[in-house]
């Protein structure tokens, strides 16, 4: 990945407004920010949340808190608790995203 065209800038994430994504079960909340072709986010999740689908964009995902699960579509699963981190390409593997007991996460894609 390659940042430019980027000036140093601050964001406090309580400044930009959430955006409410329902799972099958459970709420996601998004806050955002674009630059460029770049997307920031903080999100999260409630208790119980499970993704309405398989995700296939490409991610760089950091847990600040909670427990967030992620099942791979062949079957694989992922628990990430705070302070760990994951990644994958776009197109890569399909991924879809729960959590027992809410989770907030920074995600840059």
């Amino acid at each position: 990945m390659k940042i430019s065209d980027l000036p140093f800038g601050i964001t406090d994430w309580q400044d930009i407004a959430a955006t409410e994504h329902p799972g099958v079960t459970g709420m996601a909340y998004w806050r955002t920010r674009r630059f460029g072709d770049l997307r920031v986010r903080m999100v999260e999740y409630t208790a119980d949340y499970l993704a309405d689908h398989w995700c296939t964009k490409g991610h760089i995902l950091l847990c600040l808190s909670g427990e967030l699960h992620t099942e791979l579509a062949d079957g694989r699963r992922f628990v990430l608790l705070p302070g760990m981190s994951y990644q994958v390409a776009d197109d890569a593997e399909p991924h879809r995203s729960s959590t027992p007991g809410g989770a907030r996460l920074f995600i840059v894609d």
